[in-house]
């Protein structure tokens, strides 16, 4: 299963790095949300990741933008690499049902158990308006997540 641009984005609630539970759908109307699944926690390429993010995107200050990141990982692990990395934004669990918020994305490598580098940006009504997925050893570019979200305002 995978959105396409266009479309509603499959709605979800996961827990985050400190358990509270964060519903896409409470955004709408709100935000815009930049959806950024990633394979593992703690792993090189999703560091840097997540530490260009923190230090490279100014956009998750703004009043109308949400940053969520979604991994496999369990919150616990997510926690002490966000604590460890200060990380200040959503990292959420998807951990159980394993991968099942990722796999309604189509971004879940099952034979790994892991998600690949997807990014999606959902505009205030909740319809997806980017997307890229990029293999497990490639980074992604944010300045095109800059771009898009320019284009929402």
């Amino acid at each position: 299963m995978t959105v396409e641009i266009g479309e509603q984005a499959p709605d979800f609630e996961l827990k985050d790095q400190h358990g509270s539970p964060v519903r896409l759908s409470a955004f709408r109307g709100a935000k815009n949300v930049v959806l950024v699944f990633y394979p593992l926690a703690f792993s090189g390429v999703c560091t840097g990741e997540l530490c260009a993010m923190r230090d490279e995107f100014p956009e998750v200050t703004r009043d109308d933008v949400e940053l969520l990141t979604v991994s496999v990982d369990s919150t616990f692990a997510l926690r002490a690499w966000s604590d460890a990395e200060h990380f200040g934004f959503s990292m959420l669990s998807d951990f159980w049902p394993h991968g099942e918020v990722a796999k309604s994305y189509g971004v879940f490598e099952e034979g790994m158990g892991i998600a690949t580098r997807g990014t999606f940006i959902i505009d205030k009504a909740g319809v997806l308006r980017w997307k890229v997925v990029n293999p497990i050893p490639q980074a992604r570019d944010i300045a095109e997540y800059q771009k898009v979200l320019a284009g929402l305002e």
